[in-house]
């Protein structure tokens, strides 16, 4: 069994319903159904398996979803960041943007 170990010290089963609750609310209004959510938490679930782990911090849990919705929807994945991130203004959102540019400019040079 996975456990999560929270901010507050209390440490709970991993829930990969949780995941995608906490997900679906940056995805509103975006082109994402329940099944990309679903996948997207079976990734993060995974993921966290694959380290070996028997307890992982919350925190891991919210860095393991920002890859798998940053492919699924640039737009979730700003507003994600925002809230998990806690972004302070104008320039941590310009941060974001550029490295979200950065990285679809590499991804085009390597096709």
């Amino acid at each position: 069994m996975l456990l999560v170990r929270k901010r507050s010290g209390n440490v709970e089963p991993f829930d990969r319903k949780k995941v995608v609750s906490g997900v679906r609310k940056a995805c509103q209004g975006r082109p994402i159904n329940e099944d990309d959510l679903r996948t997207l938490g079976q990734r993060v679930e995974e993921d966290l398996r694959a380290r070996g782990l028997a307890e992982v911090d919350s925190d891991d849990v919210g860095k393991a979803i920002l890859a798998p919705l940053r492919e699924l929807d640039e737009v979730a994945y700003l507003r994600f960041a925002s809230v998990y991130q806690n972004f302070d203004g104008l320039e941590d959102f310009q941060r974001a943007i550029d490295d979200l540019r950065k990285e679809k400019h590499a991804e085009a040079e390597q096709h």
